[in-house]
C-alpha cells in the first residue's frame, strides 16, 4: 500500500484548513488555490489574486520563520533581486503553523538558466553582514540531526551514511577556503530562483545563513550534474560568476558534504512505502558505488 498523500508534511484535509484560516486573516480568498510546491513546505497560488502562500512544513520554527521574514524584508531594502512578501504582518500564525504571503511572479515554462543565477548570488555574496543575527553556516551539525530523525532506512543505510560523515567531518578540518565569509541562500539552485523579465531574482531563503560562499557554489554545481543540466550549464555559470569551485582545492570534500545533505535531509521526511524513499535509497546506492554522476530524480 502507497503512502497517503501529504502536501508539505501535511494531510490535504489539514492543509486546505489552514490555507483557509490563514488568507481569511490577511484579507484574502482562499478558493481555488492551487498547489505549486508540496515537498518540503506546501505552496499555493491564489486564484483570486496574484498571491503566493506558504505553509511552513509541520514542526517548523516559528521564530525561523520570522527570522526568514527579517531578512527578506532587509534584503528588498538593500535593492537586492529577491521576490517580496506582501506589506502585512508576517508571518501569519495559525494553530502554530507559520504562514507567509509573497508577490506571484509569472514564470515561463522553463526554469532559471544555472548562468542566470551567478549575478544575483555574487551581488548576495558582496552584501555586507545584516544587522541581526543569522544562523551559522554548520553543515556537519545539519546532517547529524537529520541522521537521528530518520525512521524508514535500513540500518546498515544509516551506518553507511554515519561513517561516511565522520570521514568527511574529518576532511573539512583540513579545507582552507579561497573566498571570504557571507551572507549564503543555503540552497541556490534552479528551482530556487524566479524569472522577472529578462533576469533572475533569488527566492526560498528557509536555509540562508552566514559562512563559506564555495557552499552556495557547490551547491548549483551538484544541481547541474545531479539533475540533468549538464557540465556545460554550469561552466556557464562558473564563468559569469567568476569563481569554478570545481577546480578548488575543497571541491570534493564540500561536494561529499552538500550531497549528504541533500539525500539526509530528504530520508528524515521519507515515509515507508513512499516514492522519496525509494529515490533516498537510490541514491544512497550510488554514493555506494562511487556513481558521482548518477542522475537523481528531484523530490
Amino acid at each position: 500500500m502507497s503512502a497517503p498523500s501529504r502536501i508539505g508534511g501535511f494531510s490535504e484535509s489539514e492543509v486546505n484548513r489552514v490555507l483557509e484560516a490563514a488568507c481569511r486573516a490577511a484579507g484574502l480568498d482562499a478558493s481555488g488555490a492551487t498547489v505549486l510546491r508540496g515537498h518540503t513546505n506546501a505552496v499555493f497560488l491564489l486564484a483570486s489574486s496574484p498571491v503566493v502562500v506558504k505553509i511552513a512544513r509541520r514542526g517548523s520554527n516559528v521564530a525561523e520563520v520570522r527570522r526568514t521574514v527579517e531578512l527578506v524584508e532587509w534584503l528588498v531594502g538593500m535593492d537586492f533581486p529577491t521576490v517580496p512578501l506582501l506589506p502585512l504582518e508576517q508571518p501569519v500564525l495559525v494553530d502554530g503553523h507559520a504562514v507567509t504571503f509573497w508577490k506571484y511572479v509569472p514564470q515561463p515554462d522553463h526554469p532559471v538558466a544555472a548562468q542566470h543565477l551567478a549575478a544575483p548570488l555574487r551581488m548576495l555574496h558582496q552584501l555586507p553582514a545584516p544587522p541581526f543575527l543569522l544562523r551559522s553556516l554548520d553543515t556537519v551539525g545539519a546532517i547529524r540531526r537529520s541522521l537521528t530523525a530518520i525512521t524508514a532506512l535500513p540500518d546498515e543505510d544509516l551506518q553507511y551514511l554515519s561513517a561516511r560523515l565522520d570521514r568527511l567531518e574529518k576532511s573539512l578540518a583540513e579545507v582552507r577556503f579561497a573566498l571570504p565569509p557571507a551572507l549564503l541562500q543555503g540552497d541556490p539552485q534552479h528551482r530556487n530562483a524566479l524569472y522577472d523579465g529578462s533576469a533572475a531574482v533569488l527566492c526560498d531563503w528557509d536555509t540562508a545563513s552566514y559562512g563559506e560562499p564555495e557552499i552556495d557554489l557547490v551547491t548549483i554545481e551538484i544541481h547541474c550534474r545531479r539533475f540533468g543540466y549538464g557540465k556545460a550549464h554550469y561552466e556557464a555559470f562558473a564563468r559569469s560568476y567568476g569563481f569554478d569551485v570545481v577546480e578548488w582545492q575543497g571541491y570534493q570534500v564540500l561536494r561529499d558534504l552538500r550531497e549528504l545533505r541533500m539525500i539526509t535531509t530528504n530520508a528524515k521526511r521519507a515515509e515507508a512505502g513512499s516514492e522519496t524513499l525509494v529515490e533516498v535509497v537510490r541514491r544512497v546506492s550510488g554514493l555506494r558505488e562511487g556513481d558521482d554522476g548518477l542522475r537523481w530524480h528531484i523530490l
